[in-house]
């Protein structure tokens, strides 16, 4: 068991605290503890505790930690998997593209996942007013407690903005019937991510670089996080999507940001690959920023995440269900290198890659469930082909990053489904470097970026020691070297950033928001589509249509809520 925020506080603010309504809007926390009643320094502290609580709280319809079907699914990595394609067909949907709707399936997925976000920032707005009318004699870590709620609310709110770009704006200023008169447009674009960032920046200047309990967040996690929105933000968009230049203004935040992070010394790289994704290194020095989850806490099932628990091998007898988010051909083939230990940029989707004969990148082995590869690090459990639920339609591949053997502490199952109280990482530091390296590259200074992209490469050369075979050989072919300082151009350190940003996170879902933040989706995702279709007869009709589908539909039922209040995105 975690011994943290989450945890220590849980039975006094976990999730049956609050209940919930049909729509966000006329959604408020209900219990014991609301802005009428907090009357102690420990109260407050369990307003901020369920706030925390909160970015866990999604479902496997309606997620908000995990992002694998908005942001894997939807990309080039990996297609739905499971029984079919219409077994939950909400995600087909968005893996076709032009099948996704405003309103699908009764509500599942975006239209919960809308939902979730708000209860969230609704549960950060009420900590917010009830703890502003302490004052800093009857709670002392009053500060602290608003920058951390205020962190919290930009986390959702950045997240829905990445999903849906036109967002309503909700803080804790607004009455009930003045959230009523807010539009999803009332803002524009860079009003829209600045109103965000002065959430963040309120944390990088209120918060400690350091906090007594692991899962709060500190400085250096919002300094990081108001790095990624200010790399989003850089990238200028206009009303159809496309990325009409770089703010160079911006990309220098990005710099100066990302080096408090980097300079300050708290974090670094897991020294294996490997350790980002097992629970005993949780809470590690590379997680900048996580989704606190935890068993065995005296709760009936404990706070564990279902919302990757359809991902498991269906045919393993360990597992048994369900087989989603399947890797696709495109990134298995993705992980193959040359003679150099490089990438291959323009030609590593020409064929099929062997895994017998073809040399790869390590990081394929902690990513892919392959054919008699250890799975999930253990040599005595190789994975099988027998285990793929669909491979007529889907293939053979397994996604793995986000599982856990069914020996592990943190693992459990209920009924079919499966839960881990493993956290997810929304910021790890191999982010912040890669956030650095193409703020340079940006700026025409790819120089100062190859140091860090190597960095990354080097780690992942060193992450070799837990894919081994039972009888200590490796399943691949590794290859791998750093770039040279020879012909690192910025076109071709552009690539190269690109290219290390798809490896070091596959599977674990930025894929599809990055390709949209270079405006490179459509011809990206055209492209992956006109060679799969050749591999993957289901995916016939895909088709990505740009000025529509970088970002989902605002969903249905909440324009009709606010009576055509929200404008809808184009194209739906």
């Amino acid at each position: 068991m975690k011994t943290n925020i989450l945890v220590s506080t849980l039975l006094v603010a976990g999730a049956g605290l609050f209940s919930s309504c049909s729509d966000f809007l006329e959604y408020q926390p209900q219990g014991t503890l609301s802005s009428d009643n907090i009357k102690s320094a420990s109260n407050a502290d369990a307003l901020v505790t369920a706030a925390y609580a909160s970015v866990g709280n999604g479902e496997m319809i309606g997620p908000i930690a995990s992002m694998w079907v908005y942001g894997s699914v939807r990309s080039d990595d990996a297609y739905k998997g499971g029984g079919g394609v219409a077994d939950l067909e909400d995600i087909n949907f968005y893996e076709q593209y032009n099948l996704t709707q405003p309103q699908q399936g009764g509500g599942f997925y975006h239209p919960y996942t809308w939902e979730n976000y708000y209860k969230s920032i609704s549960r950060a707005n009420v900590g917010l007013r009830s703890i502003d009318a302490l004052s800093e004699t009857d709670f002392p870590l009053k500060k602290t407690r608003l920058a951390e709620l205020r962190f919290l609310r930009a986390h959702a709110h950045f997240m829905l903005k990445m999903l849906f770009k036109n967002i309503p704006y909700v803080d804790e200023t607004l009455s009930n019937d003045e959230i009523l008169t807010v539009s999803n447009r009332a803002l524009t674009n860079d009003q829209l991510w600045d109103k965000i960032a002065a959430d963040f920046q309120y944390a990088v200047d209120n918060l400690p670089v350091t906090q007594t309990q692991v899962g709060r967040a500190n400085k250096l996690s919002a300094a990081a996080y108001l790095a990624k929105l200010r790399l989003y933000q850089a990238y200028e968009q206009d009303d159809n999507n496309r990325v009409t230049g770089i703010n160079k203004t911006k990309l220098q935040e990005v710099v100066k940001l990302t080096e408090m992070v980097i300079s300050s010394g708290r974090y670094k790289l897991q020294p294996d690959f490997a350790e980002n994704f097992l629970p005993e290194f949780d809470n590690g020095v590379e997680s900048v920023f996580s989704v606190q989850y935890s068993i065995n806490d005296g709760t009936t099932v404990g706070r564990l995440n279902f919302e990757t628990g359809l991902n498991y091998p269906h045919g393993a007898p360990q597992y048994g269900c369900c087989g989603f988010h399947q890797p696709s051909q495109n990134l298995a083939n993705a992980f193959g290198t040359d003679a150099n230990g490089l990438p291959k940029f323009d030609t590593f989707n020409d064929g099929v890659i062997d895994f017998k004969t073809a040399t790869v990148d390590p990081r394929v082995d902690h990513t892919i469930g392959i054919d008699g590869h250890p799975y999930k690090y253990n040599a005595a459990l190789p994975f099988s082909n027998s285990w793929v639920r669909d491979p007529g339609v889907y293939g053979f591949f397994q996604s793995m990053k986000e599982q856990q053997l069914a020996t592990s502490s943190t693992y459990k199952k209920q009924g079919p489904f499966i839960g881990t109280s493993k956290n997810i990482d929304i910021i790890r530091y191999a982010d912040v470097l890669l956030f650095q390296a193409e703020a340079y590259i940006e700026l025409g200074q790819q120089a100062s970026a190859l140091p860090l992209i190597n960095a990354i490469r080097a780690r992942a050369a060193a992450s070799t020691g837990r894919t081994k075979k039972a009888d200590g050989s490796n399943p691949s072919n590794y290859l791998i070297r750093p770039y040279s300082a020879a012909s690192w151009t910025q076109d071709y350190a552009r690539k190269a950033l690109q290219f290390e940003r798809r490896l070091e996170f596959a599977t674990e879902s930025p894929r599809f928001f990055d390709l949209v933040r270079w405006g490179i989706a459509e011809p990206t995702l055209n492209a992956y589509l006109a060679k799969e279709k050749t591999r993957r007869s289901f995916l016939s009709g895909a088709k990505f249509t740009a000025g529509r589908d970088e970002y989902l539909p605002i969903p249905q039922r909440e324009i009709n809520f606010t009576k055509g209040l929200y404008k809808q995105n184009p194209g739906f």
